[in-house]
């Protein structure tokens, strides 16, 4: 094969493939891209059995076919030259000649049969949306998602599809974030799925805040994302996700209204003091009164009051300030609410206005 691009054209595409190429792959094969060119485009796959990625740029093709590189070496290589150069790529006999101006790469090849070939998925629901609605729905719930948890499904993200909703669940047993969009076709059966974490971290990644359109497609062991040059799929999660709605808070009596971002940098300031690993905080409420009380090993402590909504009974309650931390950044609101049962009860919070769409619990410590 032997094809031309310029160096601006195919480093953006090569960073995406390449990032979840593993450093340390058990298979020599995993650790390479795949090279193919046909028409006036190249293709480059990666994959880790898990995951797969295809990015597709316009080239110029001197001569089709497929080969593999050292997903590391060759971006290093495209990322070193000039931006301005243009790239000759030519592989024979178990080569790679990467040309560019005055440098010269050769580079080992591995034969493009060995490299692992996406399975066919039977994809049952399609849906398409906005870049921007996706990325936000995904930031603003996979904050929760558990790391490593021997519950392996709490590694990942429930994607529900119920009606015309749309519905984004993650949960590390101690806090559970979830948020929901409106979609515009409709589903007749209600279907759910969990993806895992690091497909959720990539997606992050790929998506932007544009209106560019996105379309994903599930099967019941895979998931596809489309975007206009970028193919993204992943296997899924084979488990029960628990049942969240068992978990949202009912009956809470105690209604704080405060500026999240009031609250934000209150908590912020008193977690400088935080020495446990449990980053604990202290609150209490009293009318219009939201205090923050860290207190570390050291016997150090660190106070924080700010005004906020709250007509009723003073209450004492503690938390990982971490995990309040973590939502109130997800959170896009100007004001949050956050609704208290008692000091053994957990939290409720979500944005001020009516709208249910995004809702967070938190579980309290014991003080």
């Amino acid at each position: 094969m032997h094809f031309t691009v310029s160096q601006e054209t195919i480093v953006r595409p090569l960073q995406l493939v390449c990032s979840i190429v593993e450093r340390r792959a058990t298979l020599p094969i995993l650790s390479t891209i795949l090279l193919s060119t046909h028409g006036n485009k190249l293709t480059i796959t990666s994959t880790d059995m898990e995951l797969e990625m295809t990015a597709t740029l316009p080239v110029a093709v001197e001569q089709e076919g497929k080969t593999t590189v050292s997903a590391r070496k060759f971006l290093d290589i495209c990322r070193a030259l000039p931006a301005n150069g243009t790239i000759s790529f030519k592989a024979q006999d178990n080569k790679a000649l990467v040309k560019a101006g005055k440098s010269r790469f050769s580079l080992s090849t591995l034969p493009s049969e060995d490299f692992p070939d996406s399975e066919g998925a039977n994809y049952t629901d399609e849906i398409s949306l906005p870049q921007s609605a996706l990325k936000s729905l995904l930031d603003e719930t996979s904050f929760a998602m558990a790391s490593q948890d021997v519950r392996y499904y709490l590694n990942g993200l429930l994607l529900e599809r119920e009606e015309a909703t749309l519905r984004a669940v993650a949960t590390d047993g101690h806090r559970l974030a979830m948020g929901s969009l409106t979609t515009s076709n409709k589903v007749t059966d209600k279907n759910s799925l969990i993806i895992p974490r690091k497909a959720i971290l990539e997606l992050g990644r790929l998506l932007n805040d544009s209106d560019e359109n996105v379309t994903i497609a599930f099967s019941s062991q895979q998931i596809k994302v489309e975007l206009s040059d970028l193919n993204f799929t992943s296997k899924l999660i084979d488990g029960q996700f628990p049942n969240y709605q068992r978990v949202l808070p009912v009956g809470g009596d105690k209604e704080v209204i405060a500026e999240r971002d009031q609250l934000k940098q209150a908590l912020s300031r008193a977690a400088i003091l935080s020495s446990d690993k449990h980053r604990s905080v202290r609150i209490n409420l009293d009318t219009d009164l939201f205090k923050a009380t860290v207190v570390n090993q050291e016997q150090e402590s660190a106070e924080e009051e700010i005004s906020v909504e709250y007509k009723g009974a003073p209450l004492e309650i503690a938390f990982n300030n971490a995990y309040l931390l973590d939502l109130l950044n997800a959170m896009p609101d100007e004001k949050v609410k956050m609704i208290f049962s008692d000091d053994n009860s957990s939290v409720l919070i979500t944005p001020h206005d009516a709208q249910l769409e995004r809702q967070y619990v938190v579980m309290p410590m014991r003080l």
